[in-house]
């Protein structure tokens, strides 16, 4: 059971079939492009929230009876009704669920998640806090899909990709002020004129932005770019899917938290810059040096591939079943 965003269910139901699971998807916010336009507006109005929640549970109950599985692994999840968690008891099928954003921008009671066998999460803060409270929590990383082809497209501006925060705007502009070229995807980057309506920035951010693009797309971005950036900001003690994604691509990765050490060496598989002046200097290195920085590529390429894939992940959550 997972959503749509980006297409991620195909490379976990992938990843799962590696380790030699028969896999069905159920994608519970799925539908044209009129029911996704109607789930965008029912995040922002509670009463349409609450019945288009009740039919996704509706559904995702129907699609749990067509399938009579042996386990459920939910992924993300907290759009999903009451109902649901007490199908899935009755059902007897072993369960677990992933999330991967903080526990504090979803909408799960402690009492649902006591009622997972597993419940893996993407932050370690988080699965503190659901132990304290009698949760079984491991944590778990988010990944990098490498059942997905690309193609690199060749670059000289550092790129960045996913949503509009002011410690990434600000970050692209350090360099954009210094005349390295920029280039921002996602829409809240981009000024068409529908990005612009259905995400109401109606100023732009100061450095050039692209729309949205498919998940192979900006890969092939994020791979031949001069260096591809990765600021978390505050809030976050997670990694993102972008962390493992940059470098899974070989792409040069700019992040702005030491403490990736925890997956990745600093200074010769991914870069880290925890000021303007390291940012700066991190660029205009890789410039002066790209055989330095085509090292730094391929060796996070090589670590990723090795450690950090979903089918290492999906591995991860069979083990617990096990």
């Amino acid at each position: 059971m997972s959503p749509v965003f980006h297409g991620y269910w195909q490379a976990i139901a992938a990843g799962l079939a590696v380790h030699g699971h028969e896999v069905s998807t159920h994608c519970y916010d799925a539908g044209d492009r009129r029911a996704r336009l109607r789930n965008a507006v029912a995040q922002r109005v509670s009463a349409t929230r609450a019945r288009h929640e009740s039919a996704a549970t509706d559904e995702a109950i129907a699609a749990l009876r067509r399938m009579l599985p042996d386990a459920v692994l939910v992924v993300k999840g907290d759009a999903l009704g009451s109902s649901w968690w007490d199908a899935v008891a009755r059902s007897g099928a072993r369960t677990a669920v992933w999330l991967y954003d903080e526990l504090s921008r979803m909408r799960y009671s402690v009492e649902t998640l006591r009622s997972v066998e597993r419940v893996h999460s993407y932050s370690p803060h988080d699965v503190e806090t659901l132990r304290t409270a009698g949760v079984a929590a491991a944590n778990l990383p988010d990944g990098y899909d490498s059942f997905t082809p690309f193609q690199a497209r060749r670059s000289e501006a550092v790129t960045f990709v996913g949503a509009r925060y002011p410690g990434r705007v600000h970050s692209l502009r350090v360099l954009a002020a210094r005349d390295i070229p920029v280039v921002a995807y996602g829409r809240e980057w981009s000024r068409h004129p529908w990005d612009v309506a259905r995400t109401g920035l109606w100023r732009s951010s100061g450095v050039p932005g692209r729309r949205d693009l498919p998940r192979a797309d900006y890969y092939g971005v994020m791979a031949g770019s001069l260096a591809t950036l990765n600021v978390h900001g505050d809030g976050h003690d997670g990694f993102s899917m972008r962390t493992f994604e940059a470098s899974g691509v070989g792409g040069l990765q700019l992040i702005d938290r030491p403490d990736v050490a925890r997956h990745y060496d600093v200074g010769s598989e991914c870069l880290v810059f925890t000021s303007d002046d390291e940012l700066v200097d991190h660029v205009e290195h890789a410039r002066r040096e790209p055989a330095w920085a085509d090292r730094i590529r391929a060796a996070g390429r090589e670590r990723t591939l090795a450690e950090h894939t979903l089918a290492h992940r999906m591995g991860e959550v069979q083990r617990q079943w096990a």
